[in-house]
């Protein structure tokens, strides 16, 4: 009676409602990272595309901005909102694929106890609404299997083309719907219907906005994220950095538990009886090859498979489930989740903490800290030099600076202008300005390379100045060399380092 009350459309909905309570209130209280900054910025310049993603996150930030206001809680708004309603999806999902109502709301809990999730379900990035958009493809597959209407394919294309919208990783669920449809019992009859084709051309409709602002525009984001699909040499070694890192992520019990549950749902995808897991295996399948073959070559980046969470997450909730007849196996279940939940309580206690604090270069959580006060110290400094304007070498610290809001002239990152956009404040050029950014970046041989005159201005401290990140330096520049403002220095070779 318990677990059928906790696996219950109430149940899933009272944790979806307290978990995005809890991260309601960190939401509000954490500083923004150095990408929810960057894409805060998006937001005051809407358009159909953006040089690193497609636009989704841009238009979400701008939508909760117009709710809670330019804060940490606008900006974070609508993705806190999305993974509470993920986290009802994934758990009606595995319902309706057939779990038990325990295994269904054991889903839901285990997708937020993945540090993935539990430390990153707040922020504001691409993987906020393409991992919402995934799972919704993926339930709405389910509606269509449960009732054959046509109609939810058609729900299916749209979800996948918002997905599609929202990061690149979208466009794989086509091959996975495909390989879904070969593998379930009757798929390949549906292939011979027009809903599938349906469901393809509208994914295609909504995904058009986004190429047709890519070809007015260079090809640029075409050109940044599919130019990592070429191999650059062979780098094995990322394969275990990538494996082991997701490992942790998914914290090794679930982990484990979901091991044995892709295994299950692959041996059982013909049987009547038993939970469909092959709709969520076969739609991450193509994605997740991708990742795996892409390490061979290059990093993958830690946030990269987070689409794919809920589908783990389900396989390993199912797989769980015979686990809880033995005193044992039931104490290793409640550890599974406990793990990863520990690990993110603590981690938000000390974000919130007064800057500095007692780890000094320890605190994992320094690039959150102290951006107020920097903020102040660097427009101390320019009007202490009489620049005119400020500038930055990277993305990062620019967008903190226009997100704190405390310098008083135009502010511009100096290497990649294809991020930005010419109604910003037009710095003047005539006069001094003043270039600061973290000081391992800073190399006077180099910024000669862009102005005729470079001088040391000084050096800024952060949060404590006890880390590498935390030390920075400014040079006070004038006479460009070049189209500072339309072109930047934009030939970089390597961190810190221009042509």
């Amino acid at each position: 009676m318990k677990s059928a009350a906790l696996g219950s459309g109430r149940g899933l909905l009272l944790l979806a409602l307290a978990l995005t309570a809890l991260r309601l209130a960190a939401a509000g209280a954490i500083h923004l990272t150095e990408d929810e900054a960057y894409y805060r910025l998006w937001a005051q310049h809407l358009q159909l595309g953006y040089l690193d993603h497609p636009p989704m996150i841009a238009w979400w930030i701008r939508a909760g901005e117009a709710i809670a206001g330019d804060t940490p809680l606008g900006v974070r708004l609508l993705p806190v909102l999305a993974s509470g309603l993920n986290t009802w999806l994934i758990g009606d999902l595995a319902r309706r694929l057939g779990a038990q109502p325990g295994a269904a709301f054991r889903a839901a809990l285990w997708y937020n106890a993945t540090l993935t999730v539990c430390l990153g379900g707040m922020l504001a990035i691409p993987d906020a609404p393409a991992s919402l958009f995934w799972t919704l493809t993926l339930w709405t597959l389910a509606r269509f299997w449960e009732q054959r209407r046509a109609v939810w394919w058609l729900a299916a294309g749209l979800a996948a083309g918002l997905a599609v919208l929202s990061k690149y990783s979208g466009l794989f669920l086509a091959p996975g719907v495909l390989l879904w449809l070969l593998l379930v019992p009757g798929g390949w009859a549906e292939l011979r219907k027009p809903g599938p084709w349906a469901a393809v051309v509208l994914a295609g409709l909504v995904f058009a906005a986004n190429v047709a602002w890519n070809s007015q525009h260079h090809w640029l984001t075409f050109a940044k994220q599919f130019g990592r699909v070429a191999p650059h040499g062979l780098s094995p070694g990322h394969v275990a950095e990538f494996l082991g890192g997701q490992l942790l992520l998914f914290t090794p019990l679930m982990a484990a538990f979901a091991i044995k549950g892709v295994g299950q749902g692959w041996r059982t995808r013909a049987e009547p009886g038993a939970v469909q897991l092959i709709l969520p295996l076969a739609t991450s399948a193509p994605f997740a090859a991708y990742l795996l073959i892409h390490s061979l070559h290059d990093r993958v980046q830690a946030h990269w498979p987070a689409p794919l969470f809920g589908a783990l997450a389900i396989c390993a909730a199912v797989a769980a489930e015979g686990s809880g007849e033995t005193r044992a196996g039931r104490l290793v279940r409640g550890l599974a989740p406990a793990i990863g939940f520990a690990i993110g309580a603590a981690a938000f206690v000390l974000m919130v903490l007064p800057t500095p604090t007692l780890l000094g270069r320890l605190d994992p959580t320094l690039a959150l800290r102290g951006w107020p006060q920097f903020a102040a110290d660097v427009e101390q400094l320019r009007a202490r030099t009489g620049a005119a304007w400020v500038g930055t070498e990277s993305y990062g610290v620019y967008s903190q600076l226009n997100a704190e809001g405390r310098v008083a002239a135009p502010l511009l990152e100096v290497v990649e202008r294809d991020r930005y956009w010419p109604s910003d404040p037009h710095p003047d050029f005539a006069r001094p300005g003043l270039i600061v950014d973290i000081s391992r970046r800073m190399i006077p041989q180099n910024v000669l390379r862009c102005f005729t005159t470079v001088a040391p201005a000084g050096e800024i401290a952060r949060a404590g100045g006890s880390g590498r990140n935390q030390r920075y330096t400014a040079f006070l520049v004038s006479g460009p060399r070049r189209d500072v403002w339309t072109r930047g220095c934009p030939d970089q070779v390597s961190p810190g380092v221009w042509r």
